[in-house]
C-alpha cells in the first residue's frame, strides 16, 4: 500500500487525578510538513497511574500513525521518563509499564523511522486537552462542568525581579504516616509521623541547619506537621509557630478512605467534588474554601517576617494551593501536582506583591524519581 504520508508527528499526553485515579489519554498526529491534524485519538482508562495514561497514549498515537501508513515517525511527549525510556536510555523497572513499554516498542519497529523528544508541557496543548477530556469522562464530569479560573488580584507580571529583598517561604510537607504511605485521604486526623516519617523529619532539620538562614518555623496546628516542626525548630534553635490556617482540607466523610473506595462507595459525590473547587467531600471542606483561608494564613506569616526566609511545615493541599496562587494557575492545577512527604517547595515573596516560584518538590531522592515511576 502507498504510504498515505510518509513523514508524521506523533503527540501525546496521559494523565490521572490522583495517581492513580480517573485516567485517559490524548494523541494527535500531525503532517510533519502541513502540520494538518490527521488523527486524535483519546480514551478514558478508569483508574491508573500517570506513567500508565502517558504510555497509553503513546501507544495510542503510534498505532494511529501505522493506520495512517506513516514511515517515518517524530514523537514528542512532556513525559521525560518515557522519552529516555523509550530511547534506550533508562531502563524500564516498574512491572506495570514493562508490557507497555513492550507493547510501544513492537510497534516503533514497523516503522523504518522513530525518533522521541521532549517537549513542555505548554507545548502539548492538544494532546493535553485531550487526556484532560479523558479523565474528566472517567471521573464522571461533564466538559461543560470544568471549574473556570479563580478570579484572584495578582500583581502586574514582569521579566526583571525588584531589589527588595524577598519574604522567602520554605514549604516543606510533613514527614510520612501510615496514611500517606497507603495514598489515603488524610485530612484533619491526628495521627503521628511513623518511622519513616520521624527520620524524614531529622534529615529535614539537618538540612535546614546546614543550610541556615532560617528566621522562623510555623506548622499547620496537625499534629505530624508539628513533629515535624519540632525537629526543624529543636535544630535550629527556634520555638514553633503555630498558623490554624495551613490545616490540610478536611475530608469528612473520606477520611481514611482511598480514592478506590470512595469511587466504589461514593461515585456521584467524587465526580462533583472533582468537578469544581466550590463542591466539598461530605461532612468535608472545599478546595475553594481552602484557598481563601490559606491565602489568610500566607499573608500573616509575610506580614510577621517581611524579607525573613521562614520554614512553613504544612500538608499537600496548603502547599499546591500557596504554588497555584504563586503561578496564578486555574484550580485543575491541583490535580497535575504530586507533593512527595518530607518535600521542599519555595517561594518568594515581594513587596510589591509580586512572587517566584524557585523550587517545587525536591527531595534527596529526587534523581532517583527521574528514572522511576
Amino acid at each position: 500500500m502507498t504510504p498515505t504520508v510518509e513523514h508524521v508527528i506523533v503527540e501525546a499526553d496521559g494523565g490521572s487525578r490522583g495517581n492513580p485515579g480517573p485516567a485517559g489519554y490524548g494523541a494527535v498526529v500531525l503532517d510533519a510538513q502541513t502540520r494538518k491534524v490527521l488523527a486524535e485519538r483519546s480514551e478514558s482508562l478508569g483508574v491508573a497511574t500517570n506513567n500508565v495514561a502517558e504510555y497509553r497514549g503513546l501507544i495510542a498515537g503510534l498505532r494511529a500513525a501505522a493506520e495512517l501508513g506513516a514511515r517515518r515517525v517524530s514523537v514528542w511527549l512532556d513525559s521525560k521518563l518515557i522519552v529516555e525510556q523509550m530511547s534506550g536510555r533508562w531502563q524500564v523497572k516498574h512491572p506495570d509499564m514493562r508490557p507497555l513499554a513492550r507493547e510501544a516498542a513492537d510497534l516503533v519497529r514497523r516503522f523504518d523511522e522513530v525518533t522521541f523528544a521532549w517537549m513542555p508541557r505548554a507545548r502539548n496543548t492538544h494532546a493535553d486537552r485531550l487526556a484532560n477530556e479523558a479523565m474528566d469522562r472517567a471521573a464522571g464530569i461533564s466538559p461543560r462542568a470544568r471549574p473556570a479560573v479563580e478570579e484572584t488580584p495578582t500583581a502586574p507580571a514582569r521579566w526583571v525581579l525588584p531589589d527588595e529583598k524577598p519574604t522567602r517561604l520554605i514549604l516543606i510537607r510533613h514527614g510520612a504516616t501510615d496514611h500517606s504511605l497507603e495514598k489515603r485521604f488524610s485530612g484533619r486526623n491526628d495521627l503521628p509521623l511513623n518511622p519513616m516519617g520521624v527520620r524524614q523529619a531529622g534529615e529535614l532539620a539537618a538540612k535546614l541547619g546546614e543550610a541556615g538562614g532560617v528566621a522562623a518555623v510555623v506548622s499547620s496546628p496537625l499534629r505530624r506537621a508539628q513533629q515535624t516542626a519540632e525537629a526543624i525548630a529543636a535544630r535550629l534553635g527556634l520555638a514553633v509557630e503555630t498558623n490554624d490556617d495551613l490545616a490540610e482540607v478536611d475530608f469528612g466523610v473520606w477520611e481514611g478512605k482511598t480514592f478506590g473506595e470512595v469511587q466504589r462507595d461514593q461515585p456521584a459525590e467524587l465526580a462533583d467534588w472533582l468537578a469544581s473547587t466550590d463542591v466539598a467531600p461530605p461532612g468535608g471542606e472545599s478546595f475553594a474554601a481552602v484557598g481563601r483561608r490559606v491565602r489568610r494564613g500566607r499573608d500573616a506569616v509575610i506580614a510577621a517576617h517581611p524579607g525573613q526566609t521562614v520554614a512553613v511545615v504544612t500538608h499537600v493541599t496548603p502547599i499546591k494551593t500557596l504554588i497555584r496562587l504563586a503561578l496564578d494557575a486555574p484550580p485543575t492545577s491541583l490535580f497535575r501536582m504530586y507533593l512527595n512527604t518530607a518535600s521542599i517547595s519555595i517561594v518568594d515573596y515581594y513587596a510589591d506583591g509580586n512572587c517566584s516560584v524557585r523550587l517545587v518538590n525536591h527531595t534527596d531522592d529526587f534523581v532517583e524519581g527521574l528514572v522511576g515511576p
